[in-house]
């Protein structure tokens, strides 16, 4: 779309990021998380207004993020994306569309236990509701410039993901490679861009001295490395991502999650992925660690 000429277009040093999605999903956790990047933060902005907010003279004096959902007054996923585009076309600062996702059963629960009563359900079933809110919103989803599913995704590790694609130094120092270890019996990591597997290694859990233990433990991870099959996976996984990493960073991805994977989530993974971080670091690379299962106080 052209832009209008009797409008100031997006600041140049000015970014406008969108923040949208499923309600339950995580919309006002994200903006508390952008604000405190430094991010300007407004939730539910009329849409009409969205425009009038970004252009100005002066320009934007710190990056933008606006809520927008199916609450907002005047929604419309066409209008949306229309907007979208409209800004984007006036050119100047950056415009991202984030688009927050989760999964039908962990939206029931967060519903439940709130007690609070889902916009679309008024005079419905809550999973009618939550059905009918995700087929209205899939355009929104399929345009957006970044999704992320919040299903079993902790707050702490929501802001690490904003952190990583939207804190003002990322512009300036690339990539940010965001390693975790998880148990495979409770489900994959929902933001993995790239999973191995880490349960053909020698279990620690069959040892009694070391079961009360983690990966962390030296006693643990001495164990796990000396593995005769530890050596050649790590070097196979790192001679993998070595020429992966610029590649990506090439093509603008911002965030990249390697998760690494054993039956508990306690042990293999953790050790596996404490030498993946301490590899990433070694080669300069800006690397955030997480053990899922630990910090949840998994088993």
């Amino acid at each position: 779309m052209s832009p209008d000429p009797s409008s100031s277009s997006v600041s140049a040093a000015g970014r406008v990021v969108i923040v949208t999605g499923l309600s339950g999903a995580g919309k006002t956790l994200a903006l508390k998380g952008l604000e405190d990047l430094g991010w300007e933060a407004v939730d539910n902005l009329p849409l009409s207004l969205l425009g009038s907010l970004v252009r100005s003279d002066s320009g934007l004096a710190r990056p933008l993020a606006v809520g927008i959902d199916i609450r907002t007054r005047d929604f419309g996923v066409e209008p949306v994306l229309a907007t979208v585009e409209r800004l984007m076309g006036e050119g100047g600062g950056r415009v991202d569309l984030l688009f927050l996702d989760c999964s039908d059963e962990a939206l029931c629960r967060r519903y439940t236990e709130s007690r609070r009563r889902h916009p679309l359900a008024a005079d419905r079933p809550l999973q009618d509701g939550i059905r009918h809110e995700r087929a209205l919103l899939l355009p929104l989803r399929a345009r957006a410039d970044l999704v992320i599913d919040t299903s079993d995704l902790p707050p702490a590790a929501l802001r690490r993901l904003l952190a990583g694609h939207f804190s003002p130094e990322q512009d300036r120092t690339g990539l940010v490679v965001f390693v975790t270890s998880f148990a495979y019996r409770n489900g994959l990591p929902r933001e993995a861009d790239l999973v191995f597997d880490a349960r053909f290694l020698a279990n620690p859990h069959y040892r009694a001295e070391l079961r009360p233990l983690t990966g962390r433990d030296p006693a643990v991870a001495d164990y796990v490395t000396a593995d005769p099959a530890f050596t050649p996976f790590l070097d196979g996984l790192t001679g993998l991502l070595a020429p992966l990493l610029p590649r990506f960073a090439a093509e603008g991805k911002s965030y990249l999650t390697i998760a690494i994977g054993c039956t508990g989530g306690r042990h293999r993974s953790v050790a596996v992925a404490e030498r993946v971080a301490a590899w990433l670091r070694d080669r300069g690379e800006r690397v955030d660690l997480r053990h899922r299962e630990l910090e949840e106080g998994a088993g």
